[in-house]
């Protein structure tokens, strides 16, 4: 039995709104320290890599979303335009990896939110209230995460003023010092960052929700990806600017040390709220994306099939949201953050090398020429080529602890799933 179709109510604001607090989130409060600790200095390379590996996906993503906007994002992509594995592989890739980083979200939130010994309560309490928020309906998923945008970006502002008035001797770091962790450094900083860039497909998996689709999500994830782009590009040079790479590295909270060294002490409560704001935008979006695929891989029963339900007044994935919600409570209760961030890097990653693959791979642009759209040697071939090749560099070069969890816990969701459709062919 086919589960309801979902509304289309979101156009382009919303989703472009969506797409930035997916990134605008506690990534970009949390991600600077552990990408100095790789790189130093080089995390500012590391971040020009990530930035180019980021358009590589949205460009594939994008492309393959105008064509097939439904739920689920990859997934579903690539089950339809290279077989069912590959769309398999892509969705549990997401799923775990994506579950994992909004437990990351939750704690984040936590950390700026309360005091050290309620933060493991207030990070499931904030989990169980936005799985509330998203049940209410995509449109006012919307409306908040705008709320939290615009208060993450005044917060950000802050840091940059802040950051520049810093009389920092050394200034920006030469290119010696940039370079001094070398290529492994550098590229493990970038599949660190790319952590704080990973939500611009969210509204790709909301595809099944967007009016006008093959018009509204390729504007919607170029939109999103180079505002965000922009502001994380200022943010990395004036964070450097302001502590040095050393002290970058050292940090717990690498935004509030910069205001505290610019002796902006009244505008750390601002900084604070920013963080929070945005680890809430964040988890919202990721809740709504996982929940998302969720549904998708169950109405193909690659997950359980009770959980492609879909609420009838709210049409939204009622019981895939509220799984999703109470593991990630669960999570919160077992995960390092740090540990998480490469572990939802790594399964990520993946997801969009099958993104890549569907590109090179798919059957959709052999069609007829109203369904290729502005096809192109450059978007079908060189870019999901070079996307996939980004992909791969930097899965292998992330922490060897995050790879091989990630690893570990796709390859066995490929070993269940192989048993299972055994099981259900054998007479």
């Amino acid at each position: 039995m086919t589960s309801p179709a979902l509304a289309r109510r979101l156009g382009l604001t919303d989703a472009v709104v969506i797409g930035l607090a997916a990134m605008l989130g506690a990534g970009v409060f949390g991600v600077w320290a552990p990408a100095a600790q790789a790189a130093g200095a080089g995390l500012l390379v590391g971040l020009v890599v990530a930035g180019a590996v980021a358009w590589a996906n949205a460009t594939s993503t994008a492309r393959l979303a105008a064509v097939h906007p439904v739920a689920g994002g990859v997934y579903a992509y690539g089950r339809a335009e290279v077989g069912p594995w590959w769309g398999f592989v892509a969705g549990w890739s997401f799923v775990v990896g994506k579950t994992a980083s909004c437990a990351a979200m939750a704690l984040t939130f936590a950390a700026y939110a309360a005091p050290s010994a309620w933060q493991r309560p207030v990070a499931v309490g904030a989990v169980l209230l936005l799985v509330a928020v998203d049940l209410l309906g995509v449109t006012r998923t919307a409306r908040v995460a705008r709320v939290l945008v615009v208060v993450v970006l005044v917060a950000l502002a802050t840091v940059v003023a802040a950051g520049v008035g810093v009389d920092a001797p050394a200034g920006l770091p030469p290119v010696a010092d940039v370079l001094v962790a070398g290529p492994l450094g550098v590229l493990q900083a970038a599949g660190l960052l790319f952590f704080a860039f990973a939500g611009y497909a969210r509204v790709a998996t909301l595809g099944e929700e967007v009016r006008d689709p093959a018009r509204t999500i390729p504007r919607a994830v170029a939109v999103a990806l180079v505002t965000v782009l922009a502001v994380y590009a200022v943010l990395g040079a004036v964070v450097l600017h302001a502590l040095g790479a050393d002290a970058l590295a050292a940090s717990r909270a690498p935004l509030a040390d910069v205001v505290a060294a610019a002796g902006w002490d009244a505008a750390a409560p601002v900084v604070r709220v920013g963080a929070a704001a945005g680890s809430l935008g964040a988890l919202l979006a990721l809740l709504a994306g996982v929940g998302r695929t969720t549904l998708a891989m169950a109405r193909e029963h690659d997950l359980p099939g009770w959980l492609a339900a879909v609420a009838p007044g709210r049409a939204t994935p009622a019981r895939a949201t509220v799984t999703v919600g109470l593991v990630v409570a669960v999570l919160v209760a077992l995960l390092d953050l740090r540990g998480a961030i490469g572990f939802s890097s790594a399964g990520v990653l993946l997801y969009y090398a099958v993104a890549h693959v569907a590109v090179l791979r798919g059957r959709t642009w052999r069609g007829p020429p109203a369904r290729r759209g502005a096809t192109t040697v450059w978007s079908v071939r060189v870019l999901p080529v070079a996307g996939l090749v980004g992909c791969l560099l930097l899965v292998v070069t992330l922490p060897p602890s995050a790879l091989v969890t990630a690893l570990g816990v796709v390859a066995v969701g490929v070993v269940v799933r192989g048993l299972l459709r055994r099981r259900a062919t054998t007479p």
